[in-house]
């Protein structure tokens, strides 16, 4: 029974590594942060952000936050009436980006807003994946590993591989 449990275990895991994850973390500002006297609109200008990528803010808590707002409020540093508050009090908060849509976000504290700490970005869907190359119909094929043996069957392999030593240590006890 437990070298099924291992097996079902080893499958569930080998088609989980299999998935591709096309959300990316993006450390708003980089290596700058979110500090003032930054243009956050050059930042983001060779950016693009898609449905569920995260914007990273690491900043000073104490002076500044994140805020999102309206685009009106957005153009005149306004921190009234925020649609969500970001900021989760230690200096280190993520915007999930889950809407195809305009952010806007400003830091509401500490005049920041006015030294250009704000930022507007466009969410769009992902790009569609490359189509796949045509098949060549030839009489004669060798075998080549496809992605198939790659991203599951050999990783199952593996699992199976683990969990079978893992069996014969635990009976040698």
């Amino acid at each position: 029974m437990a070298r099924v449990t291992i097996l079902v275990a080893a499958a569930v895991l080998a088609f989980l590594a299999a998935t591709e994850v096309a959300a990316k973390k993006w450390t708003v500002g980089d290596n700058k942060f979110w500090n003032p006297n930054i243009n956050y609109t050059i930042w983001a200008q060779d950016k693009h952000f898609y449905l569920d990528d995260w914007l990273y803010f690491v900043y000073e808590r104490n002076q500044y936050n994140v805020i999102e707002v309206n685009e009106t409020n957005y153009i005149s540093c306004n921190p009234n009436n925020p649609i969500a508050n970001w900021s989760r009090g230690a200096g280190r908060d993520l915007v999930h980006l889950n809407v195809t849509r305009h952010y806007y976000l400003i830091s509401g504290n500490g005049g920041g807003c006015y030294g250009g700490m704000k930022l507007a970005v466009l969410v769009e869907k992902p790009p569609p994946p490359p189509a796949a190359a045509p098949i060549k119909n030839s009489a004669t094929r060798t075998f080549t590993p496809s992605g198939f043996a790659y991203q599951f069957v050999i990783p199952v392999a593996v699992f199976a591989a683990v969990g079978t030593m893992w069996d014969a240590v635990l009976r040698l006890w």
